[in-house]
């Protein structure tokens, strides 16, 4: 298949397709640091900045691929809609769609969030553009953690006109293993910039890499070691943890900030994820409609759902396609991290020791006695 990759970061969608057997004919996105990694990363067609000036698609695709702004869908954003500017772009990739070679499918990809914000507005649109155009759909909440050692939960949707969603997203299921972690044992994650509603606590991987501050400030997580050190993972790290090579942002420095690789990276279609929805949109499988619930009365939206031309259905299936065996999360790094800030480990413990959150038994204290070594390390350091 030969696709085009709209709002294409830096490449999820291209390179795990590619690793499908599918092929890039032109990548669209704004972003220059994001630019620049395409143009050096990804052997893919032409390449086009601005989505509201492309007119027209390459002769031949085939499929849509649109990781589309998630700015105004998300609760860590603006959440202020669908039709708000930045996420209402995705607009323009139905207004490529009907072109005249009008590709034979789309895959989208956004957050969870979009689910219930504005009462699910944002996928009633979405639902109704698609059924407006004659293309059957699926969608699905997919958690990277069935690859990678991130959990990270995106809403994966597939539409088409010759052969069913169904077949290519909702056949794959597997119930992840169960497993007891313990805080000596394996590593955790979670973020240091929160502690009063929540911590984003992760066992044995970290938490949703996200974008940083609009202004290019970064928001790693910590990490808490099974040794009791503290640490920020390497930017290598994040990039692996979302299945890209390391130093795959690297081209980014030569035209923005070197911090911006982390809202690159954040802000990334997880490639693992992107190289099992090609390899089944090569090869589908068989979609059980014993799978099929109805909708809720409420309108809410599913987790999962579809549309089989005629009727809408809720879909009873999990988040995880499949289970990658990985070595532990203290094993899969690679880098040096960072070892989190004194001044960091107190805010994150001020925070959390006013607030009414249960924490598992032993992490407040190891956090206290990282930041004792992180105060002595200072004194020792300080000018005699």
């Amino acid at each position: 298949m030969a696709i085009a990759g709209l709002f294409a970061g830096i490449g999820g969608f291209e390179l795990g397709f590619a690793g499908a057997g599918h092929t890039t004919l032109l990548t669209c996105e704004v972003w220059p640091p994001a630019r620049a990694v395409l143009h050096t990363r990804l052997a893919a067609g032409a390449g086009h900045a601005d989505i509201r000036d492309l007119q027209r698609l390459p002769d031949g695709t085939t499929g849509l691929c649109a990781g589309f702004p998630c700015q105004d869908l998300s609760q860590a954003g603006r959440t202020a809609g669908i039709g708000a500017a930045r996420s209402g772009l995705v607009e323009h990739v139905f207004r490529l769609l009907d072109t005249a070679a009008a590709p034979a499918w789309l895959v989208l990809e956004n957050v969870p969030f979009m689910l219930h914000l504005d009462r699910g507005r944002a996928l009633h649109r979405l639902a109704a553009a698609m059924e407006a155009r004659g293309l059957r759909w699926a969608w699905r909440v997919v958690d990277t953690l069935a690859f990678l050692p991130q959990r990270r939960e995106r809403v994966f949707l597939v539409a088409a006109r010759d052969f069913d969603p169904a077949d290519v997203l909702l056949v794959d299921d597997v119930e992840p293993p169960a497993r007891e972690t313990r805080i000596d044992r394996e590593a955790h994650g979670f973020y240091w910039t929160e502690g009063t509603r929540g911590l984003g606590w992760a066992a044995d991987a970290v938490p949703t890499l996200k974008t940083g501050s609009g202004i290019g400030i970064p928001s790693p997580p910590a990490i808490l070691l099974p040794d009791g050190g503290v640490i920020q993972p390497d930017i290598r790290d994040a990039e692996r943890l979302q299945g890209f090579p390391a130093g795959w942002t690297e081209p980014a420095e030569a035209v923005g900030r070197s911090t911006h690789r982390w809202a690159l990276v954040g802000n990334a279609v997880s490639v693992p994820v992107a190289a099992w929805l090609g390899a089944r949109l090569k090869t589908p499988g068989q979609y059980d409609s014993a799978r099929d619930r109805p909708l809720a009365a409420d309108g809410r939206w599913p987790r999962a759902a579809r549309w089989d031309g005629t009727a809408r259905h809720a879909v009873q299936i999990g988040s995880f396609p499949t289970w990658a065996e990985r070595p532990p999360l203290h094993r899969f790094l690679l880098y040096p991290g960072r070892p989190l800030s004194a001044r960091a480990t107190q805010g994150f413990l001020r925070r959390a020791d006013a607030s009414r959150l249960h924490f598992v038994d032993g992490f407040k204290d190891r956090l206290r006695a990282h930041l004792a070594r992180m105060r002595a390390l200072a004194a020792a350091s300080a000018p005699a």
